[in-house]
């Protein structure tokens, strides 16, 4: 009985994915081998024996890609199987873009990847090396052998120099220590030495060389009498009209095209002739004023050239928006002059934009959707001022038991916002000059936001702000709001009865009063910039909201009468203030396990506190936390789960539960930590990669006083909403589950399954509801909706998003 429950309640939920695991299973029964001819073979596997492991995986990358393998988990060559065959053979024309054809036995291709094998470990040292290659064929499936015989490897015995300019040898070993990986008695690589010549290419550059390049680098290995040693010589030749020479830079030349469609020869002869600063601006186009984009240029007059300030300009320049392809050429008037003049031509992108956007945000019990228009200007004052004008709206509708999408609609939003973004910091009596690690920002903003609550509130929030971004360095960014203004009023719904009103004193106040917020903001960031990179890195992301204190200040002074602790607080223009401090951190660690795997364990922790005018009134409502959703506790939906072990049974009929969905269940203080593995699947994947990830996450949210419960139940139900380090491990919940991350480059699509592991509503071992999944699932499920109508328990939570959780 037990077993037939069990499968009647999961029959639907695994019949899609069983089929298509039965689908995949199915084709990659399906042999490859009777689609070839019958003098050809299917390499299966390739081996490479005898190789220093050290380079063994190296080695293995000069086998020709198509006599190597895949994995024989790979679904890439069934899917070729099933779009790319026809009467039991391989297409030869009409190739659909599914899959990976099989790796063919080709003799050629075997005797070019022995051949370069055998290269690449005399480029490690064994200059002696020999590799064979034995095939072995069996039912028309091959096998590759790959031994090689490396012999002995050489070492690097003495390392000199031969530098026929003399300031190229002075720079050259002033700098060396920083870069050079080359020293006595290392083992010999060639990939060293490539290393070292593309360093000293790189250091002339950064040193006015303008004209140096790679070919008068170059190395000689000499033999001695050591057959294991062998003797380096570093070569920098001069170019043959003589001694290499460092240049300066001259006056700039800033050209922008008239058009986006480039530069006609024609306006080549009308250059401007007037030089400000040591630039030459030109603006054909007519659209831009010149302080805003001179401003980065980094190649200043009178500076030695320095490769390193023509990137900076490269990028700054792109960052802009406003220009589609930069170009810098240089112009020497003179051959016997030290002196370059760069030319640098713009040419301009299209000022205005219109994106539509559309999403349906599904999880488990709720569907909805969000419709987006936003228009840009990205050259609202002709000085790369970027314009946003958006129109959001959005409404999120319940499903389930018998539900229609869309019929029962719970939630609507509205917003219209706007920005002006400045590419520099315009601050009052200081004009700072930074750039040099990446675009600084002033961004003005402003904002309506409408949220419709069915049967419960309507809240209305205007929203003001200036913000400063820059960088101290590429990877810290630094974020500081010092005026953001909040204004916002609710409004209870009429149709709320007396009865929820009356249980829900703390919540009623909290939806419906009127006040405003003054304060600001700081968010340092610390390594953004390498989130998308398989690398070895903490990410910091800490940010505190502080608001009130000014307006404090300014009511005492003017002896304003006040008692918080009574709910009598100061106003200013008939309106309370709010007072508090809210801090918040998303801490993460990124470990790169080789390839295209890492592991990330992630803390993302948040309190608000309101003190002074709001001790009794409490922070915001937008500014509690909640658990759960497709970027933290992900077998939760999003404001389902806590606070504490906060249970919805407390609430006393189903409607005022119907009514305060998504609601009753935020918190004051916010505790989640993801310890996420990710890892690629297959690497053509319907033209794409397909990646997977395996995630154990956990946390919850809190009050941290009593009177911040929304409803007036007793003392023991409040107390199991607040944060008690004692009571910690009692109040976590915790989910594990799989995903998949479909990436096309540009963004990846993302799909999620978590599973509930410990769910704190429920006390001792009964919060483990992991075990009520496997045995006792009906019962289980019976028992909770009769208390908790009209919710149902749901064990599996299903995410899907654009772009990576964190």
């Amino acid at each position: 009985m037990i077993l037939k429950a069990y499968q009647s309640s999961i029959y639907s939920k695994l019949k899609s994915p069983a089929i298509l695991l039965l689908f995949i299973v199915l084709i990659q029964a399906c042999s490859s081998t009777k689609y070839i001819a019958d003098d050809q073979s299917i390499v299966k596997k390739v081996t490479i024996d005898s190789v220093d492991k050290r380079f063994e995986e190296q080695a293995y990358n000069y086998v020709q890609k198509d006599i190597r393998p895949l994995s024989a988990f790979s679904i890439n060559v069934p899917l070729y199987n099933l779009f790319n065959t026809k009467d039991g053979r391989y297409k030869t024309n009409n190739i659909k873009p599914f899959g990976t054809p099989p790796a063919i036995l080709d003799s050629t291709l075997v005797e070019i990847s022995r051949n370069q094998i055998e290269k690449f470990l005399a480029g490690k040292g064994y200059f002696s090396a020999k590799v064979t290659a034995d095939v072995a064929v069996k039912n028309k499936k091959a096998e590759i052998r790959f031994k090689a015989s490396q012999g002995k490897p050489s070492y690097i015995d003495k390392i000199s120099d031969s530098i026929f300019t003399p300031s190229v040898k002075s720079v050259y070993h002033s700098t060396k220590p920083t870069f050079s990986r080359l020293h006595e008695g290392m083992q010999y690589d060639v990939d060293s030495l490539t290393y070292e010549r593309e360093q000293i290419y790189r250091v002339m550059k950064e040193n006015g060389y303008f004209y140096f390049l790679r070919p008068y680098v170059n190395f000689d290995v000499i033999e001695t009498e050591k057959p294991e040693k062998v003797d380096l010589r570093l070569n920098i030749t001069d170019p043959p009209k003589g001694p290499h020479k460092q240049y300066n830079i001259d006056y700039t030349h800033m050209i922008i095209a008239p058009s986006p469609d480039g530069f006609p020869d024609s306006v080549r002869s009308k250059l401007s002739k007037d030089t400000v600063g040591g630039i030459i601006f030109t603006d054909f186009s007519k659209r831009y004023r010149r302080n805003p984009i001179v401003r980065y240029d980094f190649l200043k007059k009178g500076d030695m050239f320095d490769i390193r300030n023509e990137n900076l300009t490269y990028d700054r320049l792109y960052e802009l928006n406003i220009f589609k392809n930069v170009k810098i050429d240089y112009y020497n008037r003179d051959s016997t002059s030290n002196k370059i003049i760069p030319i640098i031509l713009l040419t301009p992108q299209k000022v205005m934009s219109n994106r539509v956007e559309g999403e349906v945000p599904f999880n488990g019990g709720t569907v909805g959707f969000n419709l987006s228009n936003t228009y840009t200007n990205n050259n609202l004052f002709r000085g790369a001022e970027r314009f946003e004008l958006q129109v959001k709206g959005g409404l999120q509708s319940r499903i389930g038991n018998g539900s229609k999408p869309f019929k029962d609609i719970y939630q609507r939003d509205f917003s219209v916002s706007a920005s002006i973004s400045v590419p520099r910091l315009i601050i009052p009596f200081y004009n700072p000059e930074l750039g040099g690690n990446g675009m600084p920002h002033t961004t003005f903003s402003s904002s309506y936001i409408y949220a419709l609550q069915k049967d419960i509130s309507v809240r209305n929030i205007f929203i003001n702000s200036v913000t400063y971004d820059w960088f101290e360095t590429k990877s810290k960014l630094h974020s500081f709001t010092p005026l953001n203004f909040e204004y916002r009023f609710g409004n209870i719904e009429p149709g709320v009865d007396s009865v929820t009103l009356n249980n829900n004193i703390y919540y009623a106040a909290l939806l419906n009063r009127k006040d405003f917020t003054l304060g600001m903001k700081y968010v340092y960031t610390l390594n953004n910039d390498k989130l998308n990179q398989y690398r070895t890195f903490v990410y910091l992301r800490g940010g505190i909201d502080i608001a009130g204190n000014l307006l404090q200040a300014i009511t005492s002074i003017t002896g304003a009468e006040r008692d918080p602790n009574r709910s009598n607080t100061a106003k200013i223009f008939g309106l309370p203030f709010n007072q508090y401090v809210r801090p918040e951190v998303d801490l993460r660690w990124y470990k790169h396990l080789g390839g295209e795997k890492q592991f990330i364990a992630r803390l993302n922790a948040g309190v608000g506190y309101a003190y002074g005018n709001a001790i009794n009134y409490g922070i915001p409502f937008e500014k509690l936390f909640f658990a759960g959703g497709s970027s933290g506790i992900r077998a939760w939906q999003a404001r389902t789960l806590g606070p504490g072990n906060y249970n919805r049974e407390v609430i006393s009929t189903p409607e005022a539960r119907k009514a305060f969905f998504g609601l009753d269940q935020l918190g004051e203080m916010k505790i989640e930590t993801n310890f996420e593995y990710r890892c690629t699947l297959v690497r053509n994947f319907l033209g794409a990669k397909l990646k997977g990830a395996a995630f154990v996450d956990a946390g919850n949210v809190w009050n941290l006083n009593n009177s911040s419960f929304i409803f007036n139940v007793d003392e023991a139900e409040r107390e199991k909403t607040l944060f008690k380090l004692s009571k910690l491990a009692q109040q976590v919940a915790i989910g594990t589950g799989i995903g998949f991350r479909y990436d096309v480059q540009y963004f990846v699509f993302r799909f999620d399954v978590g599973i509930k592991l410990k769910d704190p509503q429920f006390s001792g071992n009964d919060q483990w509801v992991i075990g009520k999944l496997f045995s006792g699932t009906k019962e289980f499920k019976d028992s909770y909706n009769a208390t908790h109508s009209p919710d149902t328990y749901r064990f599996v939570q299903y995410n899907f998003g654009i772009g990576m959780p964190f």
